[in-house]
């Protein structure tokens, strides 16, 4: 099972103290960077030796996009997505695969075809999600986002975001320990981008220090969002350098994973800092 400070303990060697780095493989037609990129068989076999060689600590496999305004997809396509990927990853690599959905049974036939972490946009709130965790033993990701992905960039609002982020993660973890999730399994991913504003983003980012004394490991991920494009103003495919400045700064901030689509430019960054500090 996913350990995640025996990751942090073997990426020490090439990134000392800096968090582990996410692969994002999204097996969609519609995800808001790279849709469409990985549906062909050769493609997502080539993008994972790609993340492989470049130095990913985990890759993280989505088969329903969670944008702003996507559809939902059904059962049946998402598992035809994501599990012949999971099982070609896990028979040829020695590295975590993480499944990205907030569906019990994906869940439950992802870990049975060898992901090894939950990262769950809706933080377990599905039915039988809490108990299919607690029972199997796998880690989770639990995510804090508000409304739909139909709605939630709709003119968000928060009274205090950080408060507001935090006693809605504290409200899961709670929900999950009762049920049997060991806390050494739980990790929290405040969710940049997830019905929030670029205010609601940045406050986050400056006060990331209050997530990370809560005291369970956090995940950012901010990869080429809007965010980024609002800051520099540009095009998706223009967030690679921004994505990565992100991303140094959320390791020097207390995250302890990062979640990004451009792994060796990620990485070789942390190599850069980790020596240079």
């Amino acid at each position: 099972m996913f350990d995640l400070e025996k990751q942090l303990i073997k990426s020490s060697a090439v990134k000392p103290g800096m968090p582990l780095v996410m692969g994002i493989l999204n097996i969609t037609p519609d995800s808001f960077s790279d849709g469409g990129l990985f549906v062909e068989s050769s493609e997502i076999e080539k993008q994972v030796v790609t993340m492989v060689e470049g130095g990913v600590d985990i890759i993280d496999i989505g088969g329903e996009s969670t944008r702003p305004g996507a559809d939902k997809v059904e059962l049946s396509v998402e598992l035809e997505r994501v599990l012949p990927v999971i099982e070609w990853i896990n028979a040829r690599f020695d590295v975590p695969i993480s499944i990205d959905t907030y569906k019990t049974d994906v869940m439950r036939q992802a870990v049975e075809a060898g992901a090894v972490l939950v990262n769950d946009v809706k933080a377990l709130q599905a039915d039988g999600a809490v108990e299919f965790v607690a029972q199997s033993g796998v880690s989770v990701c639990l995510m804090h986002k508000k409304g739909s992905p139909k709605n939630m960039q709709e003119a968000p609002v928060y009274s205090d975001v950080v408060q507001e982020v935090m006693a809605f993660l504290q409200s899961r973890v709670e929900t999950c320990i009762n049920a049997g999730i060991a806390k050494e399994k739980i990790i929290l991913d405040p969710g940049f981008g997830f019905g929030k504003t670029l205010e609601h983003n940045a406050t986050l980012f400056t006060e990331m220090g209050e997530l990370v004394e809560f005291g369970y490991p956090i995940l950012v991920g901010v990869s080429r969002k809007r965010m980024i494009g609002d800051i520099l103003d540009v095009a998706v495919d223009k967030r690679v350098n921004g994505s990565v400045a992100a991303a140094i700064l959320a390791g020097m901030k207390g995250a302890k994973i990062v979640r990004v689509h451009d792994v060796l430019e990620t990485v070789d960054a942390f190599k850069v800092v980790s020596r240079l500090l």
